[in-house]
């Protein structure tokens, strides 16, 4: 057995027992039967995946994947810029840039939602400041809205894209974006002739982080948004935690990483294809 080869064992042994094992009592679960009180019953059904099309979840998940999407956008116009200042800034104080980004991760996230929810509630400092500035009469209902939920989304996501932006802009060879103006490019041609498309894997890398895990988010949606946004993690979490309904949860998360592989194998084509 060849060195290489012998290196490979160790994480195709851990890909084997967190990622393969899990994903097979996934999968087997979903092919049960529920029990009469919950859980499961191991005999044979395809009732799980029957329910899959029923038009109730192709809407929930229809409104995922836009809120994903939306997030991820969102996300980028904002990160970039950021992570642009970040690598362009001296040396020594892009460490401590950094560190601010991460702040955020030293809190739960529980915590972090909680503190939220004061911010946009009625009688919070956000309420407060747009009657301050004459904007409202009376406290707006910002809690409990599809905004407040987009607001948790990019503020919890942010970093991911933060974070590999940053890694590809850092690394960047600055002198092309010199030798483009040299060439007479303005700064807008240049940045988008030279600095986007070579900051397109950092890019794609924040884009994927972001948009996975606003798919699987229940946390947010369900403590900024209450029980008027559902969103695919939250109807998975009532499956297995509140209905029990096992099969159709595992059913449920069997399509949701369906998609998601579906969305990256596109991804990949499209970059191959450029």
């Amino acid at each position: 057995m060849s060195r290489h080869r012998r290196l490979d064992w160790p994480a195709l042994a851990w890909q084997s027992v967190f990622l393969g094992l899990p994903l097979a009592f996934i999968v087997a679960v979903s092919l049960a039967a529920r029990g009469p009180y919950g859980g499961v019953e191991w005999r044979l059904s395809l009732a799980a995946y029957g329910r899959l099309f029923d038009p109730l979840y192709f809407e929930v998940f229809a409104r995922s994947l836009a809120l994903a999407a939306l997030n991820t956008v969102v996300c980028a116009v904002l990160a970039y810029p950021l992570a642009y200042w970040i690598a362009r800034a001296p040396k020594r104080r892009q460490g401590p840039l950094i560190l601010l980004v991460l702040i955020p991760f030293w809190t739960n996230v529980l915590v972090r939602l909680y503190a939220w929810m004061f911010i946009l509630g009625r009688s919070g400092p956000l309420n407060a400041l747009l009657s301050a500035l004459g904007l409202t009469g009376e406290p707006v209902d910002l809690l409990f809205t599809r905004g407040a939920v987009i607001v948790g989304l990019v503020y919890e996501h942010l970093p991911f894209m933060v974070l590999p932006l940053y890694a590809t802009l850092e690394k960047l060879d600055w002198a092309l974006v010199d030798a483009a103006q040299d060439l007479y490019a303005t700064p807008a041609q240049a940045f988008r002739r030279v600095t986007l498309p070579l900051s397109r894997p950092g890019l794609t890398a924040g884009s994927i982080l972001v948009f996975v895990w606003t798919l699987g988010d229940f946390v947010t949606p369900d403590i900024l948004g209450g029980s008027k946004l559902v969103m695919a993690g939250n109807l998975i979490h009532q499956q297995y935690l509140v209905l029990r309904d096992w099969p159709f949860g595992s059913a449920l998360s069997l399509a949701l990483m369906a998609v998601v592989a579906g969305g990256l194998a596109l991804s990949r084509r499209q970059e191959a294809r450029a």
